[in-house]
């Protein structure tokens, strides 16, 4: 992947995400996302902190080489993770957003910083590396990996929300192209859709038998 290409895709993820929130109101930003225990706001807010790590890591470049891809990266994220933990960060994070005087709030915070993270990975020199996550990654593969945390989340955040948007394609591609390498050598089943893909691979759809039989060899979810 070409910075060029990401940098772009990035600028849709995110753009993709603040058009579905910008018009709603506080209580609709209140309906439940597609994770557990978050409301729109909170899942928002969740996604906010992906462009504020992006704004720290892009001014802060550390030495290479690479030690992971936008591919291998997700393997330290793969399935449920550490569920104490994971508890410990959705309680930290609807304590924060519940923070605002209203949920409108957090959709000026995400607009905002989204916006500086867009600006600065489109400047950023693709031939240099960033630290994140106790990682080090190209800065393409580092910009891929806040796409597809985009897409997974935009589909999160509109399960209330049947007239909203889907994520652009341009994004969706990136993401589709870490669940496949995340997938290899077995391979992802050819007749799921690009939205199924996303969803079941990312465990938010379960697999069914047919599934399982076709992805043997493989633990789901892909990426948590």
């Amino acid at each position: 992947m070409r910075l060029p290409d990401v940098a772009t895709a990035l600028e849709a993820a995110y753009t993709g995400l603040t058009d579905v929130v910008a018009d709603l109101d506080d209580l609709e930003l209140l309906l439940p996302s597609g994770c557990r225990g978050w409301t729109i706001c909170d899942l928002l807010l969740h996604v906010s902190l992906d462009a504020q790590r992006a704004l720290v890591a892009f001014a802060v470049p550390v030495d290479g080489p690479a030690d992971v891809d936008f591919v291998s990266y997700w393997r330290s994220f793969a399935g449920v993770g550490d569920a104490s933990a994971a508890s410990a960060h959705a309680q930290w994070v609807r304590r924060t957003a519940a923070a605002f005087n209203q949920p409108s709030g957090v959709v000026q915070r995400w607009t905002e910083t989204s916006a500086a993270a867009v600006s600065v990975a489109h400047r950023a020199d693709p031939g240099s590396f960033i630290g994140t996550q106790e990682h080090v990654l190209a800065v393409p593969d580092f910009t891929a990996t806040l796409v597809t945390e985009a897409v997974i989340h935009h589909l999160d955040l509109i399960v209330s929300l049947p007239d909203a948007p889907e994520p652009p394609p341009e994004a969706i591609e990136i993401a589709l192209s870490t669940l496949d390498g995340l997938a290899a050598p077995v391979g992802l089943p050819a007749h799921w859709s690009e939205h199924e893909t996303l969803l079941k691979g990312t465990g938010r759809e379960e697999l069914t038998a047919a599934d399982r039989s076709a992805v043997e060899g493989l633990t789901f979810p892909l990426l948590g």
